[in-house]
């Protein structure tokens, strides 16, 4: 069996950026002109009338101020409140290839890697822009890499998920180096006209490095010492959109179709089975929580993270200990927590010890423990 590293990491986000103000005068606008075209339902009981959204409301639900997206034009326009994404012909890069190359090439720059050394690339993601050709394949076409490629999905955790997988393999001797691509255009699938929910994700693409650590790496790097995945069925967060939409006959605007979550059921339920799998993962590899120096949590909820931060620590995390990046980015699924381990990790010691955390639908959690080199 074979060491495994992350020997580099890349974030690439879209230079759009919508803040909270720009977001609640758009819902606003939306749920003015909703309410008076249904102002006689509303008067007859029939029909509830929407409520506004505040910046206020938004800090306090999330901890969020903004959030960078790919189109910016259509989701503030109060008649549209979705993303303009203009077809792209088949023999031009999708967009989520376009976005994963951005961020694997800095990750490849940072390691002086050649694309043509990289074995398999793994495009894991909450969401993919066609069932195929696999836009992994169409990533390593366009990088040039060897080896093979494959998607996979299993919501915000994909890409911990991924370094697992990556990691299994390199452990294994069937490859020597790895990408695992998350580019997540989560406005795509985001209801912006929710006001429960629009203000909840934005898009970014992350790449991780993975290689095989046969002590003739260059410094730093971070060695992966343990990783752990784990997964239970929950309708709890769910997107009904697929292949079979037009066989269902369900082409019309349906709610459903889109991001949704029972949030009151997801907090009570997520954050215990979160605790406890990361509270096993670390005795089963003999690592006590004191010795964490890091954690790079899923960035979903700025409440949600301080609850486990908490639990794993058995005290308030100090802000450098478990580093937010929501009030930035916002959720972007699988990304967020490779975000905040590229942002917040180059200031430990040899020797330091940090958890990668992501959880989200599925329900699925995945860990992966590393040390600095």
């Amino acid at each position: 069996m074979f060491n495994v590293a992350i020997t580099a990491t890349g974030v690439h986000a879209p230079e759009n950026v919508i803040t909270n103000q720009e977001l609640v005068q758009a819902f606003n606008a939306y749920a003015d002109t909703w309410n008076a075209d249904n102002a006689a339902a509303i008067a007859a009981g029939t029909l509830e009338a929407k409520a506004h959204s505040s910046v206020e409301f938004i800090l306090q639900s999330s901890g969020i101020d903004n959030r960078h997206v790919v189109d910016k034009s259509g989701i503030l326009d109060p008649d549209r409140m979705y993303p303009r994404l203009d077809p792209r012909p088949d023999d031009a890069p999708s967009l989520m290839a376009e976005m994963g190359i951005k961020a694997a090439r800095i990750a490849l720059d940072r390691a002086g890697t050649d694309p043509a050394d990289i074995d398999c690339i793994l495009c894991a993601a909450s969401n993919h822009e066609r069932a195929y050709p696999a836009i992994s394949v169409e990533i390593q076409d366009l990088l040039g890499a060897g080896g093979f490629a494959f998607d996979m999905n299993v919501a915000c955790s994909s890409a911990t998920f991924g370094i697992q997988t990556a990691a299994d393999m390199i452990r294994t001797g069937s490859i020597r180096k790895a990408l695992v691509i998350s580019p997540e255009i989560t406005s795509g699938h985001l209801e912006w006209r929710d006001r429960d929910c629009h203000f909840i994700f934005g898009d970014v693409a992350t790449a991780v490095l993975l290689e095989r650590d046969e002590g003739d790496l260059q410094t730093p790097y971070f060695k992966v010492k343990s990783t752990r995945a784990a997964t239970q069925f929950s309708n709890n967060i769910r997107n009904n959109m697929g292949f079979l939409r037009p066989a269902h006959d369900q082409m019309d605007d349906r709610r459903d179709m889109r991001f949704m979550q029972n949030g009151r059921k997801v907090f009570k339920e997520v954050l215990p089975l979160v605790s406890a799998h990361i509270a096993a993962h670390l005795a089963d590899a003999g690592v006590q929580a004191s010795d964490l120096k890091r954690l790079w949590l899923h960035q979903a909820n700025k409440t949600m993270n301080d609850y486990i931060g908490r639990k794993v620590l058995g005290r308030d995390p100090e802000p450098d200990e478990q580093p937010n990046i929501l009030q930035d980015f916002a959720n972007t699924s699988s990304a967020g927590s490779i975000i905040a381990f590229d942002k917040y990790s180059d200031d430990l010691a040899p020797g330091d010890l940090g958890l990668i955390c992501s959880f989200g639908a599925g329900y699925s959690v995945g860990s992966v423990i590393v040390e600095s080199a």
